[in-house]
């Protein structure tokens, strides 16, 4: 793997999930920088490549409290990626967490060890 840069966590510092991938990261002496997107905003060329990697159903978390929490006319809106994507600049908490680049550019979605262990071989 080439260290052309460096890891980049994309999240939200108060999330279970987000805590877990940086504990693993910091286990294993990984150098990152951690992105808060309700502080910083949400990278709009980022997302679009979230959006393009992943797909807008995927990036934007539907099993979340942000999004069971959304007025039911504003869920029905989120139709496809421009709306989804719209949606994820105002409610940065409806992303799906965290969103990992890693040295050598690629990126993965979520977190779990075995995902983790994969995507960083």
């Amino acid at each position: 793997m080439k260290n052309s840069s460096i890891i980049t966590v994309y999240g939200i510092p108060n999330c279970d999930t987000v805590k877990r991938a940086r504990a693993w990261l910091d286990e294993r002496g990984l150098a990152y920088q951690f992105h808060d997107y309700k502080k910083a905003g949400v990278p709009a060329d980022q997302l679009q490549r979230w959006i393009a990697e992943f797909g807008w159903d995927k990036v934007i978390n539907r099993a979340g409290t942000t999004w069971r929490k959304l007025d039911e006319s504003v869920k029905a809106g989120v139709t496809d990626a421009a709306s989804a994507a719209a949606l994820a600049q105002q409610q940065p908490s409806v992303i799906k967490r965290p969103v990992v680049q890693w040295a050598d550019e690629h990126l993965s979605l979520g977190f779990s060890p075995e995902l983790f262990d994969k995507e960083h071989a």
